[in-house]
């Protein structure tokens, strides 16, 4: 048996929802995004991100943006003692500018083929684990994972919340106002 993970969404979950971070200076880390990943660090929980970056599809911008960007978060979460253990990045759409991204995947969320590739190479049991997001995207995905869904309300957390939630099947077992208290509250859980 693998082990319980925190899988994370980018954008709108840690840092500001920005539509396409199509710059390195448009990365902003939420107020906080850095004290909520040390939590889990402290306890030893492994830490993942798992993002659809459909802008690189798009041509938006290019694939050494997601590195800066990637590198940015690193470096601010570091600076306050955190970090990820790893970043999952879908580059893919059915409609990408680029033939290499124009496919309908099953790493795009809410398919699962980046937890899936997660759960290989870093030893993880999803059912065991709880994925945090701002979009019903990523509580599909929990769904579909067997893990426990947390929907944030930062980023399009709360329009989606009020809008799109009503009428969806799949619900978030708990609804955070932001990363620091969906953390506080997978700790409390007994989840880990």
């Amino acid at each position: 048996m693998g082990r319980t993970a925190v899988f994370l969404d980018r954008d709108g979950t840690i840092n500001e929802q920005m539509g396409y971070i199509n710059h390195v200076s448009r990365f902003h880390l939420l107020e906080q995004a850095a004290e909520a990943i040390r939590l889990l660090n402290e306890r030893g929980v492994p830490v993942v991100v798992v993002t659809n970056q459909s802008g690189l599809a798009r041509g938006y911008f290019p694939a050494r943006v997601l590195d800066d960007v990637h590198r940015k978060m690193a470096q601010q979460l570091a600076e306050a003692g955190a970090r990820v253990d790893a970043v999952y990045v879908c580059p893919h759409h059915p409609e990408a500018r680029e033939e290499r991204y124009r496919r309908a995947c099953d790493c795009r969320k809410p398919g699962i083929g980046l937890f899936r590739q997660a759960e290989r190479d870093l030893d993880l049991d999803l059912r065991r684990s709880f994925v945090v997001g701002d979009r019903w995207s990523d509580l599909k995905a929990a769904a579909a994972c067997g893990a426990t869904g947390v929907l944030v309300l930062t980023g399009y957390g709360r329009g989606d919340h009020e809008y799109i939630g009503p009428r969806e099947k799949v619900q978030p077992e708990y609804v955070a106002e932001d990363l620091l208290d969906a953390v506080r509250w997978i700790l409390e859980s007994g989840g880990l």
